[in-house]
């Protein structure tokens, strides 16, 4: 383990740890027994990434200052959290990965800190009491193009984008890394002539510096998880359209492919008045895509990643024809009701967001006659061929809602909870489906849900309790009977491992899945 330790403390901390070497650990654990109290817990618990978040307090705010320097590819930033202490702390800590931090402060006050692993842990110079509320500023330096275990940072000719999901959003800046520790955001993204800067949220202000630089301002309406935190820098285009009801749907698009991508642009109208019709109206205050400006086909592996207002996207895959990237369009735009709006409680729950994604990108493609990666144009057929698979994925990637860091996003995950969410259909009737799906996003709107909790809804609405029948189906070693289906069988599996198919969206390019 390889620490790196700072010193901003005032000087009576200062003073007291005076005898240590500034680069010791043992610095920062002096400092933190002079005080009463306990340090935070470096974990929120989670089955997947147990690392990941911190207890001890919670983040309500993120303001984030970033100026990208052109000639020299670097990153200078500011990270301003708002986070209100849940026990009395000595010491709490942030995640942050690859950042060269400069300084922190704990309300106005200077503090110790160190960079243990993907912790920063901060020292305040006095002991927090619970229930405090509390600024905490840091500021330090981010090389986008850094070689790091794993990294959110997208690096372009022209500047950046960014790709947290499910646990780099700290490579980006220090945060409580978790989806339940969802936050409000702004963006102050400052860029040097002939660039422009975007992220999540909508424009509130741009500022013409004197030195030529601009900085633009975004600011969220809702709170957003940290894994789909959006900024990007690159020579861009700002194209706005009117959305339904008065949507205002943006795309931010590299200047030189903006004419080629119109045409995959212009059904995002379409695809908002499909989906409201079946979820209810579009949560949040804008929507549309970022086709990155890359043609490197090892700068992200993944075709598309819903990063909250702005869908990130390889630029030549949005080139395909309709047919092509229609269901994937879908995909994506569910994500804002599905893993955006409502937020996995836990890792281990990502199959409330890939199960329901694809569930409505298939049922959006058999609506329009697509075949489908493998030839087959209805539900029904596509639901019969993955329910053959369902032993032998169950076999090598567990349960659908029980997986690990290695098998999380391969299709278990997603076509397995289609299975499910079709199973569920078939059982309970599709007008209460339908009145589950709006309950459970109006129950847990702009917060996180578990697993539990979807279950829980849907005993809830159907009037009768489907725990069981679920449970079957989300952690159930072997493939339930199909309702409706009496006469579908499933494939006993083979006794090799099989590799699993891997995700539609994210971090696994698999696009052909939809």
């Amino acid at each position: 383990m390889r620490y790196r330790t700072r010193v901003t403390a005032p000087a009576a901390l200062i003073g007291t740890a005076a005898a240590l070497s500034v680069g010791s650990p043992a610095h920062a654990a002096k400092a933190t027994a002079t005080q009463n109290g306990t340090p935070g817990p470096e974990t929120l618990g989670d089955p997947v990434y147990p690392s990941l978040g911190s207890d001890g307090y919670r983040v309500s705010a993120y303001h984030l200052d970033l100026a990208y320097d052109a000639t020299t590819k670097l990153v200078d930033a500011t990270a301003t959290l708002k986070i209100t202490t849940t026990q009395e702390l000595t010491r709490f800590s942030l995640d942050a990965l690859g950042l060269d931090i400069h300084t922190v402060t704990v309300a106005g006050r200077a503090a110790v800190f160190e960079q243990a692993d993907e912790k920063l842990r901060i020292t305040p110079a006095r002991c927090l009491p619970a229930g405090k509320k509390v600024t905490v500023v840091v500021t330090y330096t981010a090389d986008p193009r850094r070689t790091l275990a794993h990294t959110a940072w997208v690096p372009t000719p022209d500047g950046f984008a960014v790709c947290p999901q499910p646990n780099s959003a700290h490579t980006v800046f220090p945060c409580n890394d978790h989806p339940m520790g969802k936050a409000d955001f702004t963006f102050r993204i400052t860029v040097p002539a002939g660039l422009r800067g975007v992220a999540s949220g909508r424009l509130v202000s741009t500022e013409n510096l004197a030195d030529g630089r601009t900085a633009y301002t975004y600011r969220s309406r809702e709170p957003i998880a940290t894994e789909i935190v959006q900024i990007t820098v690159g020579d861009y285009v700002v194209k706005d359209r009117p959305g339904p009801h008065g949507l205002p749907l943006r795309d931010v698009v590299p200047t030189a492919r903006a004419t080629a991508l119109e045409p995959a642009l212009a059904l995002t109208p379409n695809l908002v008045s499909w989906i409201e019709q079946r979820l209810g109206a579009y949560p949040f205050e804008t929507y549309g895509l970022l086709p990155c400006n890359s043609d490197d086909p090892n700068a992200f592996d993944f075709t598309g990643l819903e990063t909250q207002t702005l869908t990130l996207y390889k630029p030549n895959y949005l080139l395909q024809e309709e047919s092509k990237i229609g269901s994937h369009m879908m995909h994506e735009l569910v994500h804002s009701y599905f893993g955006n709006l409502v937020s996995p409680a836990t890792w281990a729950d990502l199959w409330i967001n890939e199960g329901h994604a694809d569930f409505y990108g298939l049922l959006y493609r058999y609506e329009r006659g697509w075949p489908d990666s493998i030839g087959l144009t209805t539900m029904e057929a596509r639901m019969k061929n993955t329910y053959a698979r369902g032993d032998q994925w169950r076999r090598d990637s567990g349960p659908v809602a029980a997986p690990n860091a290695v098998n999380l996003f391969d299709s278990q995950r997603y076509l397995g909870g289609v299975l499910v969410l079709y199973a569920l259909r078939n059982e309970i009737g599709e007008t209460v489906f339908n009145a589950v799906e709006r309950a459970f996003l109006d129950r847990f709107r702009n917060s996180s849900a578990s697993t539990d909790d979807y279950i829980a809804v849907a005993s809830e609405v159907s009037g009768r309790d489907l725990s069981g029948f679920l449970r079957d189906w989300l952690y159930g070693t072997k493939t339930p009977r199909m309702p409706g289906h009496p006469d579908w069988t499933v494939t006993p599996p083979s006794s090799a491992l099989r590799q699993p198919e891997s995700r539609t969206d994210g971090h696994h390019d698999n696009s052909a899945t939809l």
